[in-house]
């Protein structure tokens, strides 16, 4: 006759179930392997269709034939979209924990819009006409709104709401200007519309160089600002009841979002919606701990952002469709949706 062990007894023996935390940390392992599928994907599929016999030679091999060339262009714009994926939803999770707004992306602060009006100016003005030329400008039209929406907002007074309405007036005057170059000179808007709708075809050794160190440097400060953060979203009285210094803790976190964002807008162009998708959908299963945020959006934006080129490369065959264009597709609906929920749950 079988006996039923006493409740305390099968309490004990029963398996513990998973903690939050080893939750997080699986979804992490999964989110890697994810990446590097999609990764994979990029290098495999293309606009160009190659056997993977040929891919896997040009993979190992460098023997100069033209499949060969193919794959070592899709792999360079493969690791410019990892790099690129990785800045554009690391600044975005910083920004929106910065102004406090779970809708906001790069654009919020005028970063785009300084990076898109430095290189047109650069074309225009100065005769720019290579990539490696409009890296730079874009990154110091970047780093120059970065500074003035800083100074604007209140600098060592800055709150997130001065923040972004500093970011929004800069926005629409610098756009303003970037139209009304682009129309008058008929060379900048030929060589501006590709820019200007975010695009990895143009990915080579040379970029991916000069942009990796501000990208890496960007990561390193970002990741370390999570603490911080978190205490500064619970509102500037209780940071400053745990010790948080508001002014150094917001410069550095602008300091990080111009670099991340101003750097892979000078590589690729401005991209829309990876910076504002990824956080608040990490967010959603995360919770607002930013230790976790970051890092999930470190690794979940590149994901988003090659599986949009790939999905470009392959639905316009033997043409492509710029990976800017397919994010803005496929963040427009998602961007209403969530405005829609957020509206919802404030009723």
């Amino acid at each position: 006759m079988l006996v039923d062990s006493p409740p305390e007894q099968r309490a004990e023996t029963a398996p513990a179930p998973p903690t939050r935390r080893a939750i997080r940390v699986l979804g992490l392992f999964a989110s890697v392997a994810l990446l590097v599928l999609v990764a994979l994907a990029s290098i495999a599929i293309g606009a160009k269709s190659l056997p993977l016999g040929d891919v896997w030679h040009g993979l190992f091999h460098d023997s100069g034939t033209y499949a060969d060339i193919v794959v070592d262009d899709r792999i360079s714009r493969t690791v410019l979209g990892l790099l690129a994926g990785a800045a554009l939803g690391l600044s975005g999770a910083v920004l929106q924990a910065l102004t406090r707004n779970p809708l906001a992306d790069p654009g919020l602060l005028g970063i785009n819009a300084g990076a898109s009006a430095a290189v047109v100016t650069a074309i225009t003005y100065f005769g720019v006409t290579s990539l490696s030329g409009y890296v730079w400008f874009a990154f110091a039209g970047a780093a120059v709104v970065g500074a003035l929406v800083w100074f604007l907002g209140g600098s060592r007074g800055a709150t997130p709401v001065r923040l972004a309405l500093a970011g929004t007036a800069i926005s629409a005057a610098l756009y303003g200007y970037l139209q009304a170059v682009m129309i008058m000179d008929d060379a900048a808007l030929s060589k501006m519309r590709f820019w200007t709708v975010g695009s990895l075809s143009s990915a080579t050794g040379s970029t991916i160089t000069q942009v990796a160190p501000f990208l890496a440097v960007g990561t390193v400060v970002a990741l370390l600002l999570a603490r911080p953060l978190n205490a500064v979203a619970m509102g500037d009285d209780t940071a400053r009841a745990l010790g948080a210094n508001l002014n150094r803790t917001r410069a550095l976190a602008m300091l990080s979002a111009t670099v991340l964002c101003g750097a892979a807008t000078a590589a690729c162009g401005p991209i829309v919606f990876v910076g504002l998708m990824v956080p608040h959908v990490v967010r959603s299963f995360t919770g607002p701990d930013l230790r976790w945020i970051l890092p999930y959006a470190t690794i979940l934006s590149p994901v988003l952002l090659l599986g949009a080129d790939v999905l470009g490369r392959m639905i316009a065959r033997p043409a492509e469709l710029q990976v800017g264009i397919v994010t803005a597709v496929i963040g427009g609906p998602v961007f209403i949706y969530l405005v829609r929920r957020r509206r919802t749950a404030q009723l």
